[in-house]
This record gives C-alpha cells, structure tokens and sequence, in this order.
C-alpha cells in the first residue's frame, strides 16, 4: 500500500471513530423540536388561586419538600405576603397508600374546617369532570374518601352544601347527599342510565350551553334543585376504533345533528333527604326548548331558570315555585337573529332584583331588572360592549367588568356603580396596553392580574383595587421573556384593512425578522392567512399566543408573512350588527369578508406576493379555509384544513341551529353555506387533517368531502390521525407530526422566502 493511500486511510479512520463535536444551537432560530418536542418554551406555573377570608388571604398549590410529586396548599397573607403551609401533602396520604393524591382541584367547605379534593380525574368530552373526592377535617385531620362503594373515578361536581354538613354529588347520572359526620349516603335519584341523565349533561348542552355542573344546593341545605335529560330520542353517532384491539368495536355518542330530536329537559327539586322530586311545570316542547341556565333565586323557596327555544331567538327568565311547581315568566329577551345566554345573572338587595346582560339596544350591556320584570334599567350605557362581568361587589355597590371600548383586540378593566349614577372608571393602567384579565377578591379589595400582549408572554401580579397599585409580583416568566427575547423576530403589527362600504375590518401581521435576510418592502413573500371566522372565537388578540405565535414566528424566519383578520360575524366586541351579520348563511358572508380582505391587503401591500397565497385554520378556522379554496380559489393557492365541518347540516343541532336557524325553514342557507357545495371549484393545493375519534366535528365530514373532491376529479393531500379527538393531541409524537405535516406542506407547495 502506498504511503499517500495509507496516510489517507488513517485519516478517514480518525475522522470515523472521532467523537461527533455538538454543534451550538442558534437559539435566535426556532425549529419544531424546540416548539413541539420540549417544553422549552413553557411558562412558569402559579395556582390555581383561592382568596379567603374575603380577600385577606389567598391559597394557592406548591411543591412539597417532603415527597416526590406531591403539593402542599399553601396561604399567603394578601398584604404580606406571609407564608404558611396550611395543608402539606403529608396529610393527604391515603390509608394504605404511600404517595400523597395528586390535587386537581380543592374547595373549601363554607366554615373553612373541611377541604374537598378532587383527584384521579378521568375525561368525560372536553374536560376531566369525573374522578375521586376527599376530605380532609382540618382539625382532626382525618381524610375520608367520598361515594362509598362507587367505583373509582365516578363522582362529579361534589360540593358542600351551604351548612357544612353534607356533600352533593353525582354518580352514574345519579344524584347523592353524603353527611359528613357519619358518613351516610343518601341516594336522591334512582333512574339514571345511558339515556336518563340525573345532575348532569348530554354532549351537545356540554358543549354549546357549556352545562357540566347540573346541581344546585338551596341557601338553606334542605333541597338540590337539578336538571334531568332524558336522551332516549338521540340518535348515536358511532365511532369507530379500529386501533386498541385484535377486533375493531363501536363508540357510541349521543349526538343530534341539525333537524333532528334533542334530549327532552326539565328541572326538579328533590330534598337533601330523600323522597318525591317535585318537576317545575316550564312550558313548551322539552325536545324543541332548552333550559340553559338554572339557579336559586335568593331563596330556597323559588329557581330561576333561562327558557331558551329551539330557534334561540327568544330567551325568557322564569320563577319557579319549588312546592308546587307553578312557572311564572318575568323577562324575554328576543333578537331577529340569536339571543345569547345569560352567565351574569345575580340576585341583590335582599332578592328583590337582579343584574341581567343584553344586546337590547344594539349593544351588549348590563342592566338591573327588578323580581317582577317590570323595572328594567341601563347601567353601562354607551356604543361599546361589556365582555364579561368579572365581580359584583354588592356591598360596596359596584360591577366591576372587561371591556375594550376603542379597540376589539384588547381587554381592560372597568367598573360602574351598581345604581349606574356616576361615570364609568378604567382601572386598568393606561400605559399596559394590551390584555388584561382578573380574579377579584370578595370585597374587591385585591386582584390576581395577569397581562400579556401578541409578543409578551403573562406577567402575574397582585393588585389593590381601584388603585391597582401592585402588591407584589406572583409570576414574572424571567426564563421564558429571555428565551422569547432571543428570537430573531419583528413586533406583530395590527392594522384595520378596509374591505369597502364602510366596513373596516382588524387584522395582525407577522414579517420576517433578519433570520430570513431581513424584510424587503420592495420584494414580494408568500402569506400564510390564518382564519377561524365563526361565532364562536376571534384570532385578532392583542394576547399571548404561545406555542401558535411561536409557530408563526418560526414560519416568519422562514421567509413567510403570517396574517389574520377577524371578519363580521366573529364574537369581537363591536356591537351587535358586526357580530349577527352572518346569520342564516355563516359560510358565505364569512367567506366573503375574507376574501375582500386578503384582496385589499394585496392592493395595499406591495410586499405581499398574489401568487402565494395560503390559508389554513382548525374546526371553525377549517371550514373558512375550505370555503377561501373553493369560493376563491384564484385567490388562495394553498390551503390546510384541520378537522373541517364541511357541511353545518353534520353538526350539532345546538350550535348550528343557533347561527343558521332551523333547517326546516333555511334549507337553501344550510346548502349554500356549506364548503362542500362548492368543493367541484378547487383549483389549488389542499391538505385536509382529522382525527377519525372526533367526536365534535366527526371524521364523517372528511370523508364526504373526499368523495366529493373524487367524483370531480380534484387531487388533494390529506392526513387521518387514529382514534384523536378534535384537539388531536393524543398520542406519543402526535403535535409534533402534525405540525411537521403542516410546516412540510406549507414549505413545498407555498415557497418561503422575498422575491
């Protein structure tokens, strides 16, 4: 062997066994491990928070010191700040267990001697409602397991009854009185089953009503008041699972698509001992109205509840006498297109009134209404919209709320006086501009504040009120504002695109940073448009958006141009007329403000490259992709839809009827909103994503968009996810994939980069 040849080899040698040297990452640059496959970017964690002894204190869930995974729950003098561990994770070991319960939720019991926990929680649709509770006696620190021989996990709702003696809860669609003294279990109800739902709800009022809790004790512990559905007319929707056994097998949902039968509901109130429900006598069809919201009406002798018929246009306020039965109407709110159900509604001065919210005068409002219904007065007035009400200090006589009067994209803090004599405050600081949100404390004295804007993760502090001088920091996310910090990024800019006839509509952009050689306003780059358009959510939100905006600005240092835009119809607080424009044909005018949108951008923006254009967006946000493709497809040349409702005639009755109204008198709306109407004018590249265990938006509209796109002849990529849910997370490696899939798609059909 020649020398030359042998120097050589010896050298390839080296180099082959030479241990690899790691190269440094570039941590201004984000890639999908660091965003998917690690929790680098994960903030610090605080809560959850109680304040106690009406505000002067507050608990909160720590680390223990004394065993692996458990938690301590901890006090803090408000004021203070003064630390005391008030329950360490030693006292909630189980008898015969070595580990402390993992505490997914605790409550107080009204004389704060006893603490509640919910633990070993299982999910039951969106969230973990079913688990175990404890509770543990404070003072002789015994810790006893609630339901007796139920089986694991079954309980749900639990919770004191206001004189400390017992414990509701239910089991098996089944409601129970468990004393604590003694440990006897009453069993209040007898008939539960598949189809018989005692305390609880069916799919579709858990999702569109947002009902789970479904019990309430009276002020004095004597009664529950509860809701029944009866689900023996609802059709199943069967899923199937053909991945976790030998053998495929069925899953069966009870869900009422649009047209067909509903749960009939009514509400009853049984005694805390046993015997006869007494069933308030609400007038209507059961199957064709709902009873959305249910309560004592300050007194054990009365319920309110919130009559709402099928069409969801005329929502009436009604008292019900517990003895007898008797119903009697006292408020109707109506609208021409929907009416909004009330989580507002709050009883005050000795039960003679109650505060309402309302879109009766084109705006949503607050308004006290007197116990007959006859006195009805304004206490927000103005051309803006109360977004949520966050306290009612009824001591102190006033309503402290979020709203965002000049501008939809941020949040704030005000408060009125309860008599709506005097002027409006802002108690939020005019120098954060951006989105603030608040636990108040009874007494309204303090505040846990948390603020973020579109490029600033939250900040938690604790606050005094009105003045909102800051008591102390609670969370400052050093690590993650330096991880974020060293981004190579530019600001998210907000902008109002004007779309003609004097609509003007927000909308955010993100641009490349220098990571992709620098933003050129003389070359033109690709946008990826991202929409959601429905009722149900805005995307413009002047807000932290986590691991999405981190996506989007890693797609940005890629060379692309991110952009949403809130069309009329999405739930920003601009009034009545912008949020119900859509009504009775969501998919058309939705799409068509989009549209009108992304083609005025492209006038005014120079940069923005006509030739590539992409969208995408999920459930809601997929349907409006669809219909960008397929209503405009010389517009949009690239599209990805995740879990798609392709035809609203698929979903459920509650959510569609809301906007669409009754198929039975808008059948020609139904069909012209849907996506797959217009399927047959695909023009461009389209990825279409579900999870075949949907249970929301079910795999069923993918396939029938499939065979649409078939029978024309139109090519298209697409992704099934097994057995995942319509957040398709389940799974080892599941996020990662499907954002590899979307950010490989995007890059090879829609090149990044300024030309």
């Amino acid at each position: 062997m020649k020398p030359l040849k042998q120097f050589l080899i010896f050298i390839l040698i080296l180099l082959y066994f030479q241990p690899l040297v790691a190269q440094t990452e570039d941590k201004s640059i984000l890639n999908l491990n660091r965003l998917f496959n690690s929790r680098e970017f994960s903030g610090d964690r605080f809560g959850p928070v109680q304040f106690i002894d009406n505000g002067k204190s507050y608990t909160t869930l720590e680390a223990s010191k004394d065993s692996v995974g458990g938690r301590d729950i901890v006090k803090y003098n408000t004021e203070t700040g003064n630390r005391e561990i008030l329950v360490p994770s030693s006292l909630l070991i189980p008898e015969g267990s070595k580990e402390p319960l993992s505490i997914d939720n605790y409550e107080w019991s009204p004389d704060k001697t006893i603490l509640l926990i919910f633990t070993n929680t299982a999910r039951v649709w969106r969230y973990n409602t079913r688990g175990d509770y404890y509770v543990l006696n404070l003072n002789t620190h015994k810790l006893l397991k609630l339901g007796g021989k139920a089986k694991p996990s079954s309980l749900m709702f639990a919770k004191f009854s206001p004189d400390n003696k017992m414990v509701g809860y239910v089991s098996e669609h089944n409601l129970y009185a468990e004393n604590l003294s003694d440990g006897k279990i009453t069993q209040l109800t007898f008939d539960g089953s598949t189809t018989t739902i005692n305390g609880t709800f069916d799919w579709v009022y858990e999702e569109e009503l947002d009902d789970r809790d479904g019990f309430r004790w009276s002020p004095d512990s004597k009664h529950i008041a509860y809701w029944q559905l009866d689900a023996s007319g609802v059709k199943d929707f069967l899923l199937i699972d053909d991945t976790d056994s030998l053998y495929s097998f069925v899953k069966p949902v009870q869900y009422p698509k649009v047209g067909t039968t509903n749960s009939a509901c009514k509400v009853g109130v049984v005694s805390a001992d046993g015997g006869q429900t007494v069933w308030m006598k609400v007038p209507g069809d059961p199957r064709n109205n709902y009873i959305a919201r249910m309560d004592w009406a300050e007194s054990s002798d009365e319920i309110s509840v919130q009559h709402l018929n099928r069409l969801q246009d005329t929502l009436q306020v009604m008292l019900c006498g517990i003895k007898s039965g008797d119903v009697k109407s006292i408020l109707t709110d109506t609208d021409k297109a929907w009416v909004d159900v009330v989580d507002d509604m709050h009883w005050f001065n000795e039960g003679k009134e109650f505060t309402w919210v309302s879109e009766r005068d084109g705006w949503r409002h607050i308004y006290t209404v007197s116990r007959d219904g006859k006195v009805v007065k304004l206490i927000t007035p103005g051309n803006f919209d109360v977004i949520e009400i966050s306290l009612i200090d009824f001591d102190e006589g006033w309503i402290y709320y979020i709203a965002s009067p000049d501008n939809a994209t941020q949040r704030y803090l005000f408060r009125v006086s309860l008599d709506g004599k005097g002027k409006i405050e802002r108690i939020s600081p005019a120098d954060e501009v951006g989105t603030h949100s608040y636990q108040i404390s009874e007494g309204a004295k303090y505040a846990i504040h948390t603020f973020s804007t579109s490029d600033n993760p939250p900040v938690i502090d604790l606050v005094t009120l009105p003045d909102h001088k800051v008591v102390r920091k609670l969370v400052e996310n050093k690590s993650l504002f330096e991880k974020v910090s060293a981004l190579k990024r530019l600001p998210t800019e907000f902008f109002k695109i004007d779309i003609g006839n004097g609509v003007a509509l927000d909308g955010w952009m993100i641009k490349p940073p220098s990571a992709a050689g620098g933003f050129d306003p003389s070359k033109k780059y690709p946008v990826l448009y991202y929409l959601y358009g429905e009722p149900a959510a805005q995307t413009v939100l002047d807000r932290w958006g986590g691991a999405q905006y981190l996506w989007y600005l890693m797609l940005a240092q890629q060379g692309y141009i991110v952009i949403s835009v809130d069309n009329r119809g999405t739930p920003a607080p601009r009034g009545r007329e912008f949020r119900k424009y859509v009504y009775g044909n969501v998919g058309t005018f939705s799409a068509k403000d989009q549209a009108d949108a992304m083609s005025a951008l492209i006038k005014k923006y120079n940069f923005i490259d006509a030739a590539r254009i992409g969208v995408w967006g999920w459930s809601g946000g997929a349907v409006s992709t669809l219909n960008m493709m397929f209503r405009y497809p010389d517009i949009f040349a690239t599209g990805m839809a995740v879990a798609p409702v392709t035809d609203e005639r698929l979903y459920d009755t509650i959510y569609s009827e809301r906007y669409m109204g009754l198929l039975s008198t808008n059948a020609e709306g139904y069909k012209e909103s849907a996506a797959i109407t217009y399927a047959h004018q695909l023009k461009g590249n389209l990825l279409v994503v579900h999870g075949t265990g949907d249970d929301n938006v079910h795999y069923q509209n993918t396939e029938r968009l499939i065979n649409e796109l078939v029978k024309n002849n139109k090519q298209f990529s697409m992704m099934a996810y097994p057995n995942r849910s319509h957040g398709i997370y389940e799974g080892p490696g599941t996020r990662l994939h499907l954002f590899t899939l979307l950010t490989t798609y995007l890059e090879k059909n829609l090149p990044a980069g300024g030309k």
